[in-house]
């Protein structure tokens, strides 16, 4: 594994203040990463806003509490990742398969498939009321 040369985090209740500051994080990330080319900053942080968006608008609390919304996001030489997770949420319905875009008719669908689309590969685990989807876009500017 290599080192990790970039790396921001940011952990609080799920409002759309939340997701602009996530943004905020991004783009603070980029200064400390300047070799990350712009088609790879812009994908990348498309999925990432994309996938926290969707844990402020969609997840549910598993109790009283209000469900908080994590972003772990590392840059290494090769790779960047991102950790999304959804404290305190209930277990979301997940469609395991590919999912294809839905029509242009469709309100919503999309959020799952369109960052399939920006990233290499995205996965969902969830542990002790944690929905975590990990997002991971390598190699880098090929």
């Amino acid at each position: 594994m290599t080192d990790v040369l970039a790396r921001r985090s940011f952990r609080n209740v799920a409002t759309p203040e939340a997701v602009d500051a996530v943004h905020g994080q991004l783009d603070d990330l980029w200064e400390d990463a300047p070799f990350v080319p712009d088609m790879d900053r812009m994908t990348f942080a498309t999925a990432v806003i994309e996938a926290a968006a969707n844990v402020v608008q969609h997840a549910e609390p598993e109790s009283a509490d209000p469900v908080e919304l994590g972003v772990d996001i590392c840059i290494r030489q090769t790779s960047l990742q991102a950790e999304v997770s959804a404290f305190g949420a209930a277990s979301p319905a997940i469609d395991d398969g590919d999912p294809a875009m839905p029509g242009e008719e469709a309100e919503s669908g999309r959020g799952l498939a369109l960052i399939r689309a920006l990233v290499t590969t995205v996965t969902f685990t969830r542990q002790d009321g944690t929905n975590t989807w990990v997002l991971s876009r390598e190699p880098i500017g090929s």
